[in-house]
């Protein structure tokens, strides 16, 4: 698993006028292409009436999933330059849909490049680019003697924690990064003069904002 990629928030929509036709660029998070298809249908059955949708994704660790279409636009002139802003902005698990409805005057191939590549910038900038960064689970159990010196030691480190379960001890679920996960445990053994009982969870993504 990559250790950080960057994509957008879950969803995200802007609508854009070029001589009088309308664009509505919208953007999404996706894990799969499955959930990229589901999306892009979606969207065609609420702009059923709209002249076309065209769309691109792009999933994958090693951006290996990469599609475009042009929904009936002259061939280039749609689908990839949506690809290509996706491209160009370092995005992954990305689908993005640019909604035309024509407004009487041709814009050309040149234009219509341009116009698709504009409605893909403003449908991304409204889901808002996000980075997601790999966080390891780590449960650490200590008695409740040590809470407060641990807790607040968590706080001057900045660690993300989970849900804090209280037993016959109390267990805190801490998420640090994924790389920093065994330099974390060395930490926190040494903080704790090896009392606490620490053992891995998952790793998942966590969104940041601060990109």
């Amino acid at each position: 698993m990559l250790s950080q990629y960057k994509t957008v928030s879950q969803w995200g929509s802007a609508e854009i006028v070029i001589k009088k036709s309308r664009f509505i660029g919208q953007a999404r998070q996706v894990e799969s292409e499955e959930e990229a298809i589901a999306f892009i249908e979606s969207v065609k059955k609420e702009y059923w009436n709209a002249t076309h949708n065209c769309s691109a994704y792009m999933i994958g660790e090693r951006d290996q999933i990469q599609k475009a279409s042009d929904d009936g636009e002259p061939s280039g002139t749609a689908g990839k330059p949506i690809l290509e802003v996706i491209r160009q902005q370092g995005l992954k698990n990305v689908v993005v849909v640019v909604t035309r409805y024509f407004g009487g005057i041709l814009l050309g191939a040149g234009g219509l490049i341009r116009a698709y590549t504009d409605g893909a910038v403003a449908g991304i900038a409204a889901a808002g680019p996000v980075c997601r960064k790999l966080h390891q689970d780590i449960h650490v159990s200590i008695d409740y003697t040590w809470l407060g010196k641990v807790e607040n030691e968590l706080r001057n480190r900045g660690t993300l924690l989970g849900e804090t379960q209280f037993t016959d001890k109390v267990t805190l679920m801490c998420r640090p990064l994924a790389e920093e996960a065994d330099p974390f445990i060395l930490w926190m053994t040494d903080l704790t003069q090896g009392q606490a009982e620490i053992r891995k969870g998952e790793a998942s993504y966590v969104d940041h904002h601060d990109i």
